[in-house]
């Protein structure tokens, strides 16, 4: 745990399908300690220091009860919504539900992306689509546009990234919704390379991005532990508190949905209730400056 960037990536990407289930080495500890408890040693316990402090040190602030909220907090949901969906409206009322300012969403096709418009509409006037990713808003919104993180050996029409500037009572904030290409895991390990190669793009646009104050909002098919994302979590803060593991939905094991900032705080994340999603959705506080 407290080396797992020692961990090759040169070979089948080891390091990074690691670092996508690295809080789970915990429970790794859990099970030796019962068996040291069983066992009564006493030496048993006292080598299980080590590994205690080092997943504590690595996830046990996340464990932490977040401060309270602020004045200029602005609440986002991140959620996959599912391009297999059947409920397209219900889940756009449960996201609404949830009362945030800003809602993010990957997977949009037609005829679904009307549906989701539509039902959105009375609480967030505005909203942007790009391809198959979208920002729905409560404040007004400006300068969108296309982010291309396509991968060079996709050669399809595949558009999933967008950037756009919000402009909330507290200054504005340039957002960026993004779904990166999937992962799989395989008998030779992770294939994350088209995942990296995009993170990588969305790397450099954040860089060059001129607002000070940037959010980025989507499914990275990746943990922020995962070194395939370092171009983004190199810059960018990701949450202080919770876990919100959020794929897949049905067994959820790692957070791979992500709110990310620059010169802004995300303070707590937390999933929400399923939708007919393969993915939980994920809702975050973020405190700009």
């Amino acid at each position: 745990m407290a080396f797992h960037r020692a961990v090759p990536n040169s070979v089948g990407h080891l390091g990074s399908l690691l670092e996508a289930f690295l809080p789970w080495l915990g429970l790794v500890v859990v099970v030796l300690l019962v068996l040291a408890l069983l066992r009564r040693s006493v030496t048993t316990l006292v080598a299980l220091l080590l590994p205690t402090v080092a997943w504590t040190h690595l996830f046990g602030g996340l464990l932490l009860p977040a401060a309270a909220p602020g004045r200029n907090d602005l609440v986002v949901v991140q959620h996959n919504v599912g391009d297999e969906n059947t409920d397209p409206a219900g889940t756009a009322r449960a996201l609404a539900g949830a009362g945030p300012d800003l809602i993010g969403l990957e997977e949009l096709v037609p005829p679904a992306l009307a549906v989701y418009s539509r039902t959105l509409a009375p609480n967030y006037p505005y909203h942007a689509v790009r391809g198959t990713v979208g920002l729905w808003s409560k404040h007004p919104l400006t300068a969108t546009r296309l982010v291309d993180i396509k991968p060079q050996r996709i050669t399809e029409t595949w558009s999933r990234g967008l950037r756009t500037v919000v402009h909330t009572p507290h200054g504005d904030i340039a957002v960026y919704v993004a779904h990166l290409p999937s992962v799989r895991v395989r008998a030779s390990g992770l294939a994350s390379s088209r995942r990296d190669e995009s993170a990588a793009l969305l790397g450099r646009a954040i860089a060059a991005e001129k607002l000070k104050t940037v959010l980025l909002l989507g499914d990275l098919n990746g943990t922020v532990e995962d070194r395939g994302l370092a171009p983004l979590t190199s810059r960018m803060n990701t949450a202080e508190r919770g876990f919100a593991f959020s794929f897949p939905a049905a067994l959820p094991m790692a957070r791979i949905d992500q709110v990310m900032a620059r010169s802004a705080t995300v303070r707590q994340i937390r999933t929400l209730s399923p939708t007919g999603s393969d993915h939980l959705p994920v809702i975050a506080r973020v405190t700009p400056g």
